[in-house]
């Protein structure tokens, strides 16, 4: 892996760790709080979107179009599943299951699909980086409640599993320009999900009130990790890229503990050194 693409993948975990702690504190919210972050993110990453059309002199296709519906669609699905997650669990549970899942499921279907053929140092690396999510996020004495957790994260991980292939087609196959690319699906999630939220006026006006340091945090730190996770792409297999973004996990379940004083920390500090470990064959893979 390019050391500049692994920078980038580092940046994006750091910043995708913190906006999801933003989400976590203000728990609710569902399609109402994606709406807001969406049309932050729309406005803060337009005029960067249009600075690089230009500078790139790219003609824009109709495949665009379809590839910035495809990814909106995508994303309204994860963010409504992440704040459900959050709402009712734990995000030392969510949080890592999700991250995952996403992964796993994107290095089969990167190795299936797309004829990927990862290492075998990158293959044991990946495998290193679930297990260590696993154990982090899988509590044996869970009850009712921590198995719908558990189902949250996994339909989250579903979600992240999909965008990730849809972005790799989009960028690499469609050729859109990355920062485009996300700034579109920003500005279709915000249109589509807008009927709702006109419907859900109190829920809007209480989210702005309450956390709009939250929505801005979450606004444009997800975007400038989402564009740096497209950027990475362009020069390094979905294979790799989808492992090494989830040194997030590691910490996500840290701040968890350390914040909001999440238990297990013994285990979750295990599955951390795990998923290091992981990252380390990726990287050499």
């Amino acid at each position: 892996m390019h050391s500049l693409a692994l920078s980038m993948l580092v940046a994006a975990a750091v910043l995708h760790a913190v906006w999801n702690f933003a989400a976590k504190r203000v728990g609710g919210g569902g399609a109402v709080f994606v709406w807001w972050y969406s049309v932050i993110a729309s406005v803060v990453c337009l005029p960067f979107a249009i600075g690089e059309l230009a500078t790139m002199q790219a003609t824009p296709h109709w495949s665009w179009l379809v590839a910035a519906i495809g990814t909106a669609v995508l994303h309204i699905a994860y963010g409504i599943a992440l704040q459900r997650g959050y709402t009712i669990g734990d995000m030392s549970v969510v949080y890592p299951l999700a991250r995952g899942t996403g992964p796993l499921l994107s290095v089969i279907a990167a190795v299936l699909l797309f004829g990927e053929h990862p290492g075998l140092a990158g293959l044991l690396g990946a495998l290193a980086v679930v297990l260590g999510v696993l154990v982090i996020s899988i509590n044996p004495s869970a009850g009712g409640p921590g198995l719908t957790s558990v189902g949250y994260g996994v339909l989250t991980g579903a979600t992240i599993a999909a965008y990730t292939l849809w972005d790799a087609h989009a960028v690499n196959g469609a050729g859109m320009p990355p920062l485009a690319y996300y700034t579109a699906g920003c500005v279709l999630q915000s249109l589509m999900l807008t009927p709702h939220v006109l419907a859900n006026r109190p829920e809007m006006d209480r989210l702005r009130r309450d956390h709009r340091r939250e929505l801005w945090i979450v606004g444009v730190l997800s975007s400038a990790a989402y564009v740096l996770v497209l950027y990475a792409m362009r020069t390094t297999p979905i294979s790799v890229v989808a492992p090494v973004r989830e040194l997030s996990i590691v910490l996500g379940s840290l701040a968890a503990w350390r914040i909001l004083g999440e238990p297990n920390p013994a285990r979750r500090l295990v599955g951390a050194s795990i998923v290091l470990a992981g990252i380390v064959g990726i990287a050499a893979g």
